[in-house]
């Protein structure tokens, strides 16, 4: 039997949006879509908020999900990557005499991940055995072979010069970390080292409106801008 738990990694020192993972978003607490959409897939055996917060704890509680154990201050510090977060819990858990097979990382602010998306990608993440990672991804807007670095001074340098003289028509898609989920096997959580690599992935794309990077309060008020906006096209649907 395949036992998958979810980590949703909510740490409550949030500076650039203090409580930003509580923080009232279109009416609800931000880490409440998250929660709620794991829930509703009904592809997790556990749903575990990884909080130092007793207050984000408390919300979490309340919204049907009791945090079995807070995470340690050392593990909630500005510089601490997400991998070290997961091994914890992993281990925690092995400790209470409880194993999983694969672990779903599932991030607070992800307010637009549905419950179809998580199965989506389940799906993907399942038709390779449950060996290789799979990460939400997002199609870039634009040409990264057309990219600049731009200088203190203000000078723009091609970070891959001469390849304006390339038609975009002829140059694939690109994609980048969406910041949203990822499905893992245990063992590339157990096994990493620091921030783990960044490689041997597979992608699943979503939508360009769902891969909003949520760090400041000008991303905070455009996503709730954009999410009104799906809410109320599905409502006249």
């Amino acid at each position: 039997m395949n036992r998958r738990i979810a980590v949703i990694p909510a740490r409550g020192g949030s500076k650039r949006i203090p409580n930003k993972n509580i923080r009232d978003f279109s009416g609800r607490p931000m880490v409440s879509y998250i929660i709620e959409a794991a829930l509703a897939s009904d592809l997790f055996d556990e749903v575990h908020v990884s909080t130092d917060s007793h207050e984000i704890a408390e919300v979490a509680s309340r919204l049907g999900l009791e945090v079995a154990f807070l995470r340690p201050p050392h593990l909630a510090d500005d510089h601490t990557p997400i991998m070290p977060v997961l091994k914890y819990v992993l281990e925690e858990y092995l400790e209470r005499g409880i194993a999983f097979d694969s672990v779903v990382l599932l991030m607070a602010c992800a307010p637009m991940i549905t419950a179809d998306d998580l199965r989506d990608a389940a799906v993907l993440f399942d038709a390779h055995h449950g060996k290789q990672a799979v990460l939400g991804v997002a199609e870039y807007p634009y040409l990264i072979e057309w990219a600049f670095r731009r200088k203190p001074n203000g000078v723009l340098v091609p970070v891959q010069p001469g390849m304006f003289s390339v038609r975009s028509q002829d140059l694939p898609p690109a994609y980048y970390d969406a910041g949203q989920f990822c499905f893992m096997p245990i063992q590339r959580v157990l096994a990493a080292v620091g921030a783990g690599s960044d490689e041997g992935f597979l992608g699943y794309p979503i939508q360009r409106h769902q891969a909003i990077d949520i760090d400041t309060m000008d991303d905070w008020r455009f996503a709730e801008l954009v999410f009104s906006s799906i809410r109320q096209l599905a409502e006249q649907a």
